[in-house]
This record gives structure tokens, sequence and C-alpha cells, in this order.
């Protein structure tokens, strides 16, 4: 009896000590109010706001730290990481462009403030060429094969001083291919073969460091006609419209004068356009710009020239073959290459400029106002996760939500995809692509991997191996960055 009272005496002075910490939070309150009254009234507001911003975090980190079930629903996490997250940036690109000097504006429309041309008074962000402000970034842009001018290998240019690079390559800054649905009318109806050769070829430089010539000898030795209209071989008169000529042609020779990766020149793409099969010496990587299985040949040696020319043969005479090798003309291309050409749906000054704004908005995220924010909030289910998503080509991020029993890719695909429905989002290659393969309203999700990844890394080398590894990525990367590619 004596251990029961004692024990009910201490259950009584815990109560009657358990009323004192709201009541000294609430003393506390009013004195603070009395000392913000002291103030002038242009502080009052920013000293409230920084009061009780900093309990409201300190709430949300208990928040964070509690157990599943004790925390609030999904929605009010929403809500609080949507408040407690928006933490504005320094510079509004709206406000405050992106300078580039140097060159003239050539683009029409872009998704973040951008200007080029601008008074010589204003220090750019980045300049063409070498930039004698060591603050001012210097940017190399050229088409041309490094092959040929070695200061286009990505190395080369970054050592002689350049921090960003824009060539052909796909593992440049901000790649500048040949290709675009705006150029080339990659889907025109297949016109018909008339001609008797097999193939035409337009090549001028006879001097290529390639074998293209000689491979071209060695099709013509194995009974493979072809009607040269360049400079090489020629046979016949070369004062003729290329696009137009090709159209009659079952194949077309795409010999381009160098064997580099991503190095994919009109030759290819205008064979594309005319229905003549493209048979391609070339970017040893030929088969990730192939809009379909089986659309082109691809000579990767002198070796190979006898089995393509005993397909050529095959697929001249056979109808059914040829209707095959062009089925993607009637179906429409493959995803993969939809999501390559889509790139130059936004012009490469464009993308240039986002690249620009974005690495000055992750550089200010390494500062403490962004590093502190809370990115995750415990709910009664689990803890939910802030993430940030865009499409590419543009520059705004939307937020999405995945709770941790939900950190998988298809949650994550889903996330994205009612996100961007909900905003009724049209894509960024909506008026770039020809009509016939524009879809409807739908959008498909083609692939989504954290910002910052060149475009080789985006489409053919970055992939959540597993649902593990999502899960792993967005516990280790509060506030995540991630892109998508819709097809």
């Amino acid at each position: 009896m004596k251990g029961s009272h004692s024990q009910s005496q201490a259950a009584s002075r815990r109560r009657r000590c358990g009323w004192l910490l709201p009541l000294l939070v609430g003393v506390a309150f009013v004195g603070e109010i009395a000392f913000l009254g002291r103030l002038d009234m242009s502080k009052n507001a920013a000293a409230v706001e920084s009061w009780t911003t900093s309990f409201y975090r300190l709430s949300s980190t208990w928040g964070a730290d509690a157990p599943p079930g004790s925390g609030d629903d999904d929605d009010e996490c929403e809500e609080r990481l949507e408040r407690e997250d928006a933490v504005p940036y320094d510079r509004d690109f709206e406000r405050d462009p992106v300078l580039v000097g140097g060159a003239a504006k050539d683009w029409n429309r872009c998704s973040v403030g951008c200007e080029f041309g601008f008074p010589a008074s204003k220090t750019p962000d980045a300049t063409f060429g070498i930039a004698p402000d060591p603050s001012v970034e210097s940017i190399l842009r050229s088409m041309e094969s490094s092959q040929y001018y070695s200061e286009n290998n990505i190395n080369a240019a970054r050592g002689r001083g350049y921090q960003i690079v824009m060539t052909t390559s796909l593992s440049s800054d901000v790649p500048v291919g040949y290709f675009s649905w705006a150029e080339y009318d990659i889907m025109a109806p297949v016109p018909p073969k008339t001609e008797e050769a097999l193939a035409a070829a337009f090549i001028s430089n006879c001097g290529a460091r390639n074998f293209r010539l000689q491979a071209l000898e060695m099709l013509e030795s194995l009974d493979v006609k072809i009607d040269s209209y360049g400079s090489c071989h020629r046979n016949r008169d070369g004062k003729v419209d290329k696009v137009e000529t090709l159209k009659r042609y079952k194949f077309s020779l795409a010999f381009e004068n160098s064997g580099e990766e991503d190095y994919v020149t009109e030759k290819f793409f205008q064979s594309l356009v005319t229905g003549a099969i493209p048979v391609v010496v070339g970017a040893p990587n030929i088969q990730e710009f192939s809009p379909g299985e089986g659309a082109i040949l691809h000579i990767k040696e002198l070796d190979d020239v006898i089995s393509v020319a005993k397909t050529m043969k095959h697929i001249a005479s056979n109808p059914d073959a040829f209707n095959q090798s062009l089925r993607w003309k009637y179906d429409g291309p493959s995803d993969s290459f939809k999501a390559l050409i889509d790139m130059a749906a936004v012009h490469s000054s464009c993308r240039l400029c986002i690249h620009i704004a974005t690495k000055i908005h992750e550089k200010e995220e390494r500062t403490p106002k962004f590093m502190n924010r809370s990115c995750s909030c415990s709910s009664k289910r689990g803890t939910v996760y802030h993430l940030f998503v865009r499409e590419r080509g543009r520059f705004k991020t939307e937020s999405i939500y995945l709770r941790s029993d939900q950190l998988t890719l298809g949650a994550l695909e889903s996330a994205v995809h009612g996100k961007f429905r909900s905003l009724k989002h049209v894509p960024v290659w909506k008026d770039e692509r020809p009509s016939s393969i524009r879809g409807g309203d739908e959008l498909k999700v083609y692939k989504i991997y954290p910002i910052g990844l060149t475009e080789r890394q985006a489409l053919y080398k970055f992939q959540f191996s597993d649902d593990a590894e999502v899960a792993r990525y967005i516990k280790g990367h509060p506030c995540a960055k991630l892109e998508v590619i819709f097809v």
C-alpha cells in the first residue's frame, strides 16, 4: 500500500507539471510579441516570419523522426513539404536572364530567360570562344568531326579552357546534331523506285580518312550497280537536286568522311526522308540512330561489304523484304528514335541557356538555405519524399511525392505521368513532329533520370536497375531533381 501511495503521488506531480511546458511556450510567445512591439514596423514581419519558421521547422524535424503512425496524413505532409521546400533562388531568370555573348539570337522561344546580344556594359554568363574574363564560361560550338578538327574532342576542348562544349557528340554538354523534325521531312511517303541502279552515292571528298571509297569499289565489284553523282567515282551528272534524286533509288550510300561516334550528317537523314535505305559507313553506333528494326545496313569494316551486298540484292529483288525495311514509315519510328530526334525540337541555343541556368541554380542548391530543406515528412503510413521533375527541354520543375512504401520505378513513372497529366502538359516536341506521329493528348513516359546527365547517358546508359536502386537514390538525394522524356 505504501508503494502504491508513492506511485500515486509521483503521477500526480507529473500531471501538475505536464501543463507547465505549453504555459512556458505561451509566456515566451507573449514575451516575443512584446519585444517585437518595440521594433519598427518594417522589421516586424521579417522577425515574426523568422521566429515562427524556425519553430515550425523544429516541429517538422520532430515529425520526420517520428515513427510511422504518429505523423500527419499524406496530404498534410505534401502541403507542408510544398511550403517548406519552396526556397526562392537568388537568381530569377525571368527578371535576370541568362546572358550569352559572342553570337546573335537564333531561336524563337525558350523556357528560360535567355539573351544573345546585349549591351557591352553587361557581363555575360558565358560566351562563344575563349572568354578573357575567368568568371565567364567559354563555349565551343562546332558540327565538324573531331577526327578532322582535334579541338572538337571533348577532352581536348576542356584542356583548352572551354567549360561548355557543343558538338555532334551526345556526350557533349549541349549536343548540336544534324537531325531535326523541322529540317527533314523524315515521315514523307515512300516514292516509286524507278532507277535500274540499286543505290545512289554523293561523295565529293576523295581523301576521307576512312575506307568509304574502298567500300564503294568493293560493292561495284560484287555487281551492286551504283550511280555516283559526287566528285568521287562519278558516272552520272552531278548537277541534280540530291533529295529528289535519292527518291528514285532503293538504297543510298550514306558514307561519312569519318567514323566517329554520333557523327551522323545529312547524308543519313536525307536517305530516311526519301525512303532510300541507308547503307552506312561512319559512326560505329549508327544503329542508335535507326528508326526501326532492319531500317539501315551498316558496313562496320571492309569485311562486311560482301554480306551487305548480298542483303542489298535480296531486298531489291524481294518486295516484302523491301517493305519490311521501311515498315517504320507506315507504323511510325521506334520510341528510341523519337526520343533522340525530339531533343532537337528545342533549339540548341535554348538548350545552352537551360544548361547554364541549371548549373547556376545547382551551385546555389549547395548553400545552407537549400541544404536545410525538409525534403521528407513522416505520415501515418510512412515517410513522404518530395521530388522535383521537369521535361527534357524545359527549365521549370514540378513537385511530385512518393511514400516510403512506393519507392519503385513503376510508382515513380505513375507519379510523374499523373502530375503532368493533371497540368494538361503539352510535350515540347508537339509542334515539331510530323502530324502522323504526334499522337493525341496522351503522355507516354520513355525515360526518367537525374538532371545533369549528358544526352548519351540519359538515352543509352543510365537506367535504374531495380526498385531497390530507385529507393536508394530517392533516400540518398533529398529533394531529388529528375528529368523525364515523353514520347
